[in-house]
């Protein structure tokens, strides 16, 4: 299965700080910008900073309980394949990057194990990435 890349557009009341992690933290790619807005190539797929005021969830991020962990809600991020979220995680431990949910494996041994991290942005937009050993499981019930 082909997937089609994604736009994704979030708010960020600080430009440059939003920018800098996205570009030096992830490492990721600039593309297109103005003085209110940053395109990044997020994994293959296209994410958007917009400065904007801050918003309630930036402020205080609501949270479900998922596997023993409070999840920050809303959030976004991206299934990576294992190899690459191991290097990520290792990347951003490197970086002495604070976590919300440490780099680990949620539900171990049962359907839909997956590795897992969550971490904030500077602005409080909450990101999660994982990766599964079998991809198959990503819809599983």
């Amino acid at each position: 299965m082909q997937l089609s890349p994604f736009h994704l557009a979030i708010p960020v009341y600080d430009l440059d700080a939003a920018r800098h992690f996205y570009r030096e933290v992830f490492g990721l790619e600039e593309g297109r910008s103005s003085e209110h807005w940053v395109d990044f190539n997020f994994f293959g797929h296209q994410l958007v900073i917009h400065l904007a005021p801050k918003n309630a969830s930036q402020e205080a991020a609501h949270t479900n309980a998922v596997d023993g962990h409070d999840v920050p809600v809303p959030h976004f991020g991206v299934v990576l394949g294992m190899q690459e979220w191991e290097a990520l995680a290792e990347r951003l431990q490197s970086l002495e990057t604070k976590f919300v949910i440490e780099p680990g494996i949620r539900f171990q041994g049962l359907v839909g194990e997956q590795a897992t991290m969550f971490l904030f942005d500077p602005c409080g937009n909450a990101l999660e990435f994982k990766a599964f050993k079998d991809i198959g499981q990503l819809f599983a019930k």
